[in-house]
């Protein structure tokens, strides 16, 4: 059930950050007690969700360890363009 509420924290998250909001989405995979999170925008707002230099990227990817630490899971976060 964590799982489910760290898809809809990073789904969130995207859906503030672009403009086609209708192109996010996010996939998940637990192995264990990882949990890997593919967030999937339009190739136009690939820039907003990085960043300049990555901050807001590497800000996401904080903001989901921490949330996932809390119950004791791992969490990794991947940008990639819608297929």
């Amino acid at each position: 059930m964590q799982s489910d509420n760290l898809k809809g924290l990073v789904e969130f998250v995207a859906h503030s950050l672009v403009d086609q909001p209708t192109k996010v989405s996010v996939e998940k995979q637990q192995h264990g007690n990882t949990i890997n999170l593919a967030l999937h925008v339009a190739k136009d707002d690939m820039g907003r969700v990085i960043g300049k230099g990555g901050r807001v990227a590497n800000s996401m990817r904080t903001l989901l360890k921490v949330a996932a630490a809390r119950e004791g899971n791992h969490a990794k976060l991947e940008i990639v363009e819608p297929r």
